[in-house]
């Protein structure tokens, strides 16, 4: 596909006024979360020495986010996204500012935790996005396989350059500097998102009788079959992430060159970026459920790549080739689950159950994680990438197990094909 088709392509999903807007505003928000980590970590391991006291910090903020996502998620839902995102921004300033000031006053270690945990969990922007773009494209099924590809793009973008962007600051300036920087693009981007009226989702009010488990009174989006079996086979996903991660780092440390980790995982995230660009290009044929179960097929092939790879003891540029390869199956994985969820769930439960999705991504890479450190401290170099060829494995079960839940949810939608603009 020649690069110059992408941006024609693209460009038709911003045919509606305000879409630029929200999605730059959407983009300052997943830049800032995605700094925070590498940033937090900077501060704590250069003011207290420490990167076992940064692991707890970071894991008490993981753990949080988890359990408040669907928590905003339904906030939003229920008031709409800017009631919510715009105190949320506000907010998140209070136990930030405490966090700092703990840090520099020397205040007890037990106080860092408290202070991340009670900021780390805030609205999912990348969510209010997808929401926004299925809202405006609802009768249009190829535009929101599109809308979902950029998102998805965009996502893996921020969490190739936040990173970087937050270890240069903090490295460049003072410690503070990654997480103050995080702090401000993160307020900025909520409320300008929030500020963006036109193209917010208007609350949906019940209609008629809703499948089992959907109604106005349905509580969780748990309840609904399929989402179950998405939320446990992104909790594998997020396995792959974690420990991909830990084990990349290990690795190069291994062959004396710990610094490069980082490029070699940006590679992964690049991988899954030009996935996602040119999987956006494609005009779905097969129903959601179907497209899904193929990904994670794919996802669960490709990471035998990494493994052969790490097994074999090769140097950095054949492992990157192979993460590089890896990170193809991610994109189109992600964005079909995104899909899938639109197809699942009414209006009015799609931000929690967005966000309920991502919480299983956010719990596994805190398993994933700490499941790779230990293998780290206790084999040879390379062993650990079982881990993520093991958990999309887990993730295919998990969905094979499923089929037919997502099938049903497939069948219920039964939306008219679609015809996608011309590449």
């Amino acid at each position: 596909m020649p690069p110059r088709a992408l941006l024609p392509s693209y460009r038709r999903l911003f045919a509606a006024p305000g879409t630029v807007a929200f999605t730059l505003a959407g983009l300052l928000g997943r830049l800032a979360m995605s700094m925070s980590g590498v940033s937090l970590v900077m501060l704590l391991t250069e003011r207290r020495g420490s990167y076992a006291l940064a692991g707890t910090v970071a894991a008490a903020g993981l753990v949080t986010g988890a359990v408040g996502l669907p928590l905003f998620g339904r906030l939003v839902d229920r008031y709409g996204q800017a009631r919510v995102a715009v105190p949320a921004a506000l907010y998140v300033s209070v136990p930030l500012a405490a966090l700092l000031l703990c840090v520099r006053l020397g205040a007890p270690n037990w106080t860092l935790p408290l202070c991340w945990a009670a900021g780390a969990a805030a609205p999912n922007l990348g969510g209010m996005a997808r929401a926004r773009w299925a809202h405006l494209y609802r009768d249009d099924p190829a535009a929101r396989h599109l809308a979902n590809s950029l998102e998805q793009s965009l996502d893996e973008l921020c969490f190739m350059s936040g990173p970087v962007l937050g270890m240069l600051l903090c490295t460049t300036f003072v410690p503070e500097a990654g997480l103050l920087t995080a702090w401000a693009l993160g307020t900025t981007g909520a409320l300008l998102f929030a500020a963006q009226r036109r193209t917010e989702p208007p609350l949906a009010e019940p209609e008629g009788a809703e499948p089992e488990g959907t109604g106005p009174h349905a509580g969780s989006p748990l309840r609904v079959p399929g989402l179950r079996v998405l939320a446990l086979t992104f909790l594998a996903t997020g396995m792959i992430f974690g420990s991909t991660e830990i084990t990349t780092v290990a690795y190069a440390d291994a062959l004396g060159h710990k610094p490069a980790a980082g490029l070699l995982l940006g590679l992964v995230a690049g991988g899954s970026c030009v996935a996602g660009l040119l999987f956006g290009l494609l005009t779905p044929r097969r129903a959601p459920g179907v497209r899904f179960l193929a990904g994670v097929a794919a996802m669960a092939g490709v990471l035998l790549l990494p493994l052969a790879a790490g097994l074999g003891g090769v140097g950095l540029v054949p492992l990157g080739a192979a993460l590089f390869a890896a990170g193809t199956a991610t994109a189109p994985t992600m964005v079909t689950g995104m899909t899938l969820i639109q197809d699942l769930l009414p209006q009015r439960q799609l931000n929690e159950g967005m966000a309920v999705a991502v919480s299983g991504i956010v719990v596994g890479i805190s398993a994933g994680a700490a499941l790779a450190g230990a293998v780290a401290e206790h084999t040879a170099p390379g062993t650990g990438y079982a881990l993520p060829a093991g958990a999309a494995a887990l993730a295919l079960l998990i969905g094979l197990a499923g089929r037919r839940r997502l099938l049903d949810g497939d069948r219920r939608e039964n939306p008219a094909p679609a015809v996608s603009a011309p590449v």
